[in-house]
């Protein structure tokens, strides 16, 4: 028989087409991708480095019909945009000018077989009518779309966590076909942890930074902490614990630890008579009402100098039109507002933000952070490495990843865990054979 044919949009480094093959391939069945399309730079790399095209396109919004070959399914890992028009039965006008609308059309001109699609948790409850409907208008109306086009449509989000995977990440899966539902569910359970994918004896990071936190506490100390100024906690540790802006007195440090609590308190903000903002500046008197001390200005001021604290004006939520003429509400600074003293803060203000435990999982990984997660490597620190990234999603150690870390990380925090899209295309596959009365291929 001829190959079974599929197509790849919005391919990202082809977590999805991976999944999809390895399946088809464990039933015998052999596969063709005959359309590929994406628009990152090093994402386009990845791809010819690790995968044969038949053809390669860019832009899917200026991709005309007739390029695309005919296709059994069609894989996609779109970008969510708002709806313009979602639940209001407009056939097309209610996903013109998003990207679903490129896999509608597609999906009305060529009719395959099935399709699996992939998006962010966030799908779910994107643009909710009421909070108590369990999902919202933009993916009504991708599941409407869909099932008008005469597809038996099903959706879950799925936990990477719960297919092998060392690394908590969910996402929704939208899986159809033109004869079954695909049941998303009933899936084998498998577990494991980090320390199953991580890399020993690696080079590890010799910075002010890290020989001032390796000070204070033993490397296992550190599995599982997060680093920030924002939040408290056990599993929390402050600049100020080790004296990352310089050594401050026990008094300092106490005072550093009621202000973090006392500047979230909603009772400032009817105090100042303005909207409540999380984590607000204090006045030197305010202070005072929960910390008395003789010399409260001059401790202040020194924290100031160190960089632990900030002098500054509250915000408040001002109103201003976008270029498109959309009014929204902004936080500014409000002068009218006296000025008073707030912790210092910002995820990305140090060199790791999170220390991770080999005995537990990663968090869901982020573009934006993902290269300041800290592994404890015998008795330093060190980042995660690409490799690690790679494993973390499943990819084989085969995988080709020739790009640079910022690349890399920037690419792994938006592709999917490659063994979740294979136990959900097994099902795909094995819906197929069972109606198209496939003959196994090799």
């Amino acid at each position: 028989m001829n190959n079974l044919k599929f197509i790849d949009l919005f391919a990202g480094i082809g977590g999805l087409r991976l999944g999809f093959e390895q399946a088809f391939f464990q039933n015998n069945i052999k596969t063709e991708c005959v359309y590929t399309s994406e628009i990152k730079k090093s994402a386009i790399k990845v791809l010819k480095d690790n995968f044969p095209h038949k053809k390669f396109g860019g832009d899917i919004t200026k991709t005309n019909l007739e390029e695309i070959p005919e296709f059994d399914f069609l894989l996609a890992g779109f970008p969510c945009q708002p709806f313009s028009s979602g639940g209001k039965r407009l056939g097309f006008a209610d996903t013109r000018g998003t990207l679903f609308f490129e896999i509608q059309r597609i999906l009305e001109a060529r009719r395959p077989y099935g399709f699996l699609l992939e998006n962010v948790e966030g799908l779910v409850k994107h643009d909710l009518e009421s909070k108590k409907d369990p999902i919202g208008k933009t993916l009504a109306t991708i599941l409407r779309v869909l099932e008008d086009l005469g597809y038996k449509t099903t959706w879950k989000v799925l936990d990477s966590k719960d297919f092998g995977l060392p690394q908590s990440r969910k996402r929704i899966f939208i899986a159809g076909t033109r004869v079954d539902e695909i049941p998303l569910e009933g899936f084998d359970v498998k577990s494991s942890t980090l320390q199953d994918i991580l890399l020993k004896g690696l080079p590890t990071i010799e910075s002010d930074f890290t020989k001032k936190l390796l000070k204070k506490y033993k490397p296992e100390e550190l599995y599982g902490k997060s680093i920030k100024d924002k939040r408290g906690g056990k599993n929390n540790i402050h600049s100020w614990d080790i004296g990352l802006k310089g050594e401050v007195t026990t008094e300092q440090k106490q005072l550093l630890e009621q202000l973090l609590k006392e500047r979230r308190k909603k009772h400032w903000a009817e105090k100042k008579k303005m909207d409540w903002m999380d984590g607000m500046p204090l006045t030197l008197d305010e202070i005072q009402t929960f910390y008395p001390h003789n010399n409260l200005e001059e401790i202040l001021e020194d924290l100031v100098e160190k960089g632990y604290l900030k002098f500054e004006h509250p915000k408040s939520l001002f109103e201003e039109f976008r270029e498109d003429g959309s009014l929204v509400k902004v936080r500014k600074p409000d002068p009218n507002i006296k000025k008073g003293y707030n912790i210092v803060t910002g995820k990305l203000s140090f060199e790791f933000n999170k220390i991770l435990d080999p005995h537990d999982l990663a968090p869901t990984l982020v573009a934006t952070d993902v290269s300041r997660l800290g592994i404890v490597d015998g008795n330093g620190l060190r980042k995660l490495t690409l490799q690690e990234g790679l494993k973390l999603f499943g990819f084989p150690e085969n995988f080709i990843f020739d790009v640079s870390e910022e690349e890399g990380f920037d690419l792994l925090g938006n592709t999917v865990s490659v063994p979740v899209v294979k136990a959900i295309c097994n099902k795909l596959c094995n819906s197929y054979i069972s109606n198209q009365l496939v003959t196994p291929s090799f």
